[in-house]
């Protein structure tokens, strides 16, 4: 990029050519007052606060939207500029309420600070005669007060540019241009994803989260920086505490953030109220005669320990297991495997990860030789082709959908993969929706990877250097047609050759999936032929290519890395490996287990009904609710012999726990989550633990009741052991250099910058190519038939998270999607007499639920949807627990069901009985 030598208030400056007045004037100290400008929106130039002298100009420029010329002499300060600016600002003043001393957004208003700066106590404020809109309080987390706003464009411009969503615009003109929603409506019922970025870009009053209205002032509030904990997105914000009460009242996104830039979904900006619920488990129980009663810490952790060596000593170490989560930290995570095996000396441990990303692991470690995310996220924008099959990515991970959404604004192609009409597709983004039938992931691949090989669009140069078993595997899949594979996908042979030929030819292709790929019978075959496109076309190795894998709760990835995992240390190093194994006993000091432990999903399904699991320690996951088929979880989970659940609220699996220990929300400790993109960043503690203990804590005495001592003064102390017992993906990293933006993994050496983009030169298989796997194409498990003519596929909502027990604790949220309901095609509802809002009876193999319908063309005919958040609609009774040979992962995403319409009141749903903790 060429430059250009400008001069500011006479200091000599080199600045980028095409960069405005206004970016290299605060890049070099000089402030330029603004209000409709926010570096991440294109310039606007509507406030006219940022005007400067040019020299050689007739005129004051605005420096937000002045490129840079050679030679240019720029005065940022002058007394015509002062009183230009003064002026300006009277005549917003003029126009402004009179309350901006009792105004909520007092001292963070940017208006107020500029009329202090320019000495504005004389204005007259008053109101406007146009200005007399009464409060927008449609809604229960954002008040709209259009009377204070100042038609600045930021909270439009954000809208557009960044969520990509135009829920909002400017309205009407002259001095009754406001702004509004399309037609007028309320929020609610248009376009509005509650994301909050308009009120976090106001300049003003005039949007405000409710939540926060009337309990303090911006200065009085203890910020603390921390990482989201929902999705494994891992967006930077911060915490903000009441010092007065204690209590954690708002969340603004971090522009520092790495992934976000201070953007945040509805949950990470509203979701927050479920820290102080009162349904917060706060003392430890212990069941006594069939009921949970209250007991000390003391007293709770020598039971669980006492009955753990019991039975360890009675039945062996394998009879008992361990279910770490995805929704705890990384150190968190390291002590429940250690605990397993240094503690029990078993490697029955296993995390979520079994029934979401397991066959990611298996598949991409085929193609790639190792599990996991091979590009940033930030790459997105660099692809000229996004390629976007099994993942609801605007619902599921907002941001990246946002993401997704802005790189088709800037001109890239995108590719959707979906049985549904997702928003990418509905609201026209994609330039491809391949609307493929549940199941049918390889079959669809494969014709597509037909018709590259057939018309002569692979990279042969690259599969000739970096790749092996092309010519085997080509064999295999010339005999998937288009047309043929048209029949069992429902993909038009025409679309499918538009994709293929799409994909192929973009310089820089990225695929994007989610549990859309994973969650079948064929999960690991699906994972690895996304791997086998990749390969085919060079689309591997290089910025704005790869697979991304989403990772659905906030610590995926992290668990897995930490190897909560049945079958490995950490950093993937093989239970099987003798070496490995080595070098753990040494360090741990007892001997490992040189045997592959059970996977979660093989416990609940198989070795707890034969009685070989005896006991289980569950750290913040509740099978009860997510597990498919529990009606078959929960007779599991009542023939164990002892059972301890540690969890922040009454779930559907602490009913069935000897003892429940309580857990602190991820606002009450500190230690680390990895993101999909393999980006471990910090967790800092924003308030204490409101039971006593942080869970890592917690674990750590109960290994050392149980005889195996673990002292830890601090959660960094945990993660330097794990790094030092895995330096080849974390031997660089410690919490001082991952304290703002975190470092992706591998980073083996301190002064590594962390590794971006993976596979640039050598992939981590034995031979250093990426291998390709053919594979034939089998189906789901279980296909509709004449009893059950439907398919059910399930996933996320926006709003909600994992079994709901977090995000269904904030009343707002909870207020504006208060239920579940069962998508259903409008020609399916029409054959089953079926309605808009009618209550059904969904019925498989398994079980039956009751729940309203929701009649839309989303779902393509044959097709029903459902999510499981909602604990009094209980969907995992329905779905199939058949799995994945590979990875063991349950097929959540395809199974047959019938719908049947109901009279009279809804009745309770089958299994759906609730017990109090």
């Amino acid at each position: 990029m060429t430059s250009a030598n400008i001069q500011i208030n006479g200091r000599p400056i080199v600045a980028e050519e095409g960069s405005t007045i206004l970016e290299n004037a605060l890049a070099n100290g000089f402030h330029i007052p603004t209000l409709c400008y926010d570096s991440r929106l294109v310039p606007f130039g509507g406030c006219r606060m940022c005007l400067v002298e040019v020299e050689g100009f007739p005129g004051p420029l605005t420096a937000c939207t002045t490129p840079v010329q050679e030679g240019m002499k720029i005065t940022t300060e002058s007394e015509e500029l002062y009183e230009l600016r003064r002026n300006t600002l009277k005549i917003i003043l003029a126009d402004h309420p009179n309350d901006c001393m009792v105004c909520q957004k007092s001292g963070e208003c940017e208006l107020q600070e500029l009329a202090y700066r320019f000495d504005l106590g004389d204005v007259a404020w008053e109101t406007s005669k146009y200005r007399k809109y009464p409060i927008s309080d449609d809604n229960p987390l954002i008040q709209w007060d259009r009377n204070k706003c100042i038609m600045c464009g930021r909270c439009v411009r954000a809208c557009a540019e960044l969520v990509c969503d135009f829920a909002i615009g400017f309205d009407d003109r002259g001095f009754q241009c406001t702004v509004n929603t399309p037609f007028r409506e309320p929020l609610q019922q248009g376009l509005c994803e509650f994301c909050g970025v308009c009120v976090s870009v106001c300049p003003t009053g005039a949007l405000l989260e409710k939540e926060s209205i009337g309990k303090g002032r911006v200065w009085e509030y203890e910020k603390t920086l921390s990482t989201c904990n929902y999705c494994g997105t891992g967006c930077q914000m911060y915490y903000h505490k009441n010092p007065r009460t204690g209590r954690i009242d708002r969340v603004t996104g971090a522009a520092t953030g790495p992934v976000n830039h201070g953007l945040l979904c509805v949950k990470g900006k509203f979701g927050f109220e479920y820290i102080h619920h009162p349904d917060r488990l706060t003392r430890p129980l212990i069941k006594k005669n069939g009921v949970h009663v209250e007991a000390s810490w003391e007293e709770a952790i020598g039971l669980v320990a006492q009955r753990l060596n019991e039975i360890k000593d009675k039945h062996g170490p394998d009879s008992i297991g361990f279910l770490s989560s995805s929704r705890c930290t990384n150190e968190e995570n390291y002590l429940m495997q250690k605990i397993a095996r240094a503690a029990v000396g078993t490697n029955n441990v296993d995390n979520c990860a079994r029934i979401c990303h397991s066959p990611s692991v298996a598949g991409l470690s085929a193609a790639f030789g190792s599990g996991a995310a091979t590009n940033s996220f930030e790459q997105i924008y660099d692809a000229d082709v996004l390629f976007v099959i099994g993942s609801n990515t605007t619902e599921a991970h907002p941001i990246l959908g946002m993401k997704v959404k802005q790189a088709v604004a800037r001109g890239a192609k995108l590719i959707v993969g979906d049985p549904r009409r997702i928003e990418l597709v509905k609201f026209g983004f994609a330039d491809i929706w391949l609307n493929l039938l549940p199941g049918s992931n390889v079959a669809l691949l494969s014709a597509m990877m037909n018709v590259i090989i057939s018309e002569g669009l692979e990279d042969r140069d690259f599969i000739k250097k970096r790749t092996e078993g092309f010519e085997e595997f080509k064999k295999g899949v010339m005999k998937y047609t288009p047309e043929s594979v048209a029949k069992v996908t429902g993909v038009a042979p025409d679309l499918i050759r538009e994709a293929a030929r799409t994909y192929a030819g973009a310089e820089r292709a990225m695929l994007i999936y989610s549990l859309g790929m994973t969650e079948h019978t064929q999960g690991s075959e699906n994972v690895m032929y996304m791997g086998n496109l990749a390969l085919l076309t060079g689309n591997v190795g290089k910025p704005g290519t790869g697979i991304n894998p989403l990772r659905g709760q906030n610590n995926v990835q992290g668990a897995c890395d930490m190897c909560a995992l049945p079958n490995a240390f950490v950093g993937y190093q093989k239970v099987t490996d003798p070496k490995a194994r080595a070098k753990f006993e040494k360090a741990y000091g007892r001997k490992m287990s040189p045997n592959v432990g059970f996977t979660s999903t093989e416990m609940f399904q198989f070795k707890i009904p034969e009685g070989k699991i005896k006991a289980m320690l569950i750290l913040g996951e509740d099978p009860a609710q997510t597990e498919p088929n529990i009606l078959h979880i929960r007779k599991s989970l009542e023939q164990l012999e002892f059972l301890t659940v540690i969890e922040i609220f009454p779930s559907q699996t602490t009913p069935y726990a000897d003892v429940i220990l309580p857990g602190a929300s991820a606002v009450e400790k500190c230690g680390t989550f990895t993101n999909g993109e393999r980006r471990v960043q910090l967790v800092q503690k924003s308030i204490e633990p409101l039971a006593g203990l942080a869970d890592w804590e917690t674990l750590c005495r109960i290994s050392t009741e149980m005889g195996y001592s673990m002292n830890y003064s601090h959660p960094s102390e945990i993660w330097n052991e794990a790094a030092e017992l895995a330096d080849h993906m974390f031997g660089g990293m410690n919490y001082k250099r991952m304290k703002y933006s975190g470092l992706q993994w591998p980073c083996p050496t301190p002064d590594h910058p962390g590794t971006t983009t993976m596979y640039i030169e050598k992939f981590n298989t034995a031979s250093g190519k990426g291998v390709f796997n053919f594979r034939e194409h089998k189906g789901p498990d279980e296909l509709p038939d004449k009893t059950y003519p439907l398919f059910l596929t399930t996933g996320r909502r926006r709003q909600h998270y994992n079994n709901g027990s977090m995000s269904r604790r904030n009343a707002g949220i909870l207020e504006m999607w208060p239920e579940e309901t069962i998508e259903i095609n409008p020609a399916d509802a029409s054959a089953l007499g079926i309605v808009d809002g009618n209550m059904v009876r969904v019925s498989s193999r398994r079980g039956s639920v009751e729940v309203k319908t929701h009649v839309t063309d989303r779902s393509q005919k044959g097709v029903t949807y459902m999510s499981f958040h909602y604990d009094d609609c209980l969907t995992n009774i329905l779905t199939n627990d058949a799995l994945c040979p590979i990875a063991k992962t349950p097929e959540y995403k395809a199974c047959a069901v019938k719908v049947e319409k109901l009279g009279g009141k809804p009745k309770s749903k089958t299994g759906a009985k609730k017990k109090k903790a």
